[in-house]
């Protein structure tokens, strides 16, 4: 398992391509504060959106989700472990008032991004109204 890639696939390099192409600029596997073991695929600080591209084995899609054949038992927990972490992420973020996006890796990349922008611009739209901040 550690020749498996968990960072720069293919499906997160296309949408992350499509993003900046509309102009969007995001952090890639940053470890957020205060968040001990999230690292979310694309991270968007000024809107807070936290977006991870799922991959339909490891996290279980319900369309393309498959379990192994042998070693049933461990294939099954090892799985069971990975979407019960990323609810306790999904959870943790939310409290700490993040959006969190996910996107199963079949997903149209052209759609993906749509969500992804429009939550980013209007999420962002909301926080650069809020101008009683002011640096000491």
């Amino acid at each position: 398992m550690s020749r498996v890639k968990n960072s720069n696939t293919a499906p997160e390099m296309a949408i992350r391509r499509e993003l900046y192409r509309r102009g969007l600029r995001y952090r890639v596997n940053m470890i957020l504060p205060q968040m001990c073991r999230i690292r979310p695929d694309l991270v968007f600080l000024r809107s807070r959106v936290a977006v991870f591209v799922d991959g339909c084995f490891w996290h279980r899609c319900p369309e393309h989700g498959t379990s192994p054949k042998t070693n049933r038992e461990w294939w099954r927990k090892k799985l069971d472990t990975n979407v019960s972490r990323d609810r306790a992420a999904d959870s943790a973020l939310v409290e700490a008032g993040w959006k969190v996006i996910r996107i199963w890796e079949h997903e149209n990349v052209m759609r993906a991004a749509d969500l992804i922008e429009e939550t980013v611009r209007k999420r962002s739209s909301r926080t650069s109204k809020r101008t009683s901040w002011k640096p000491r």
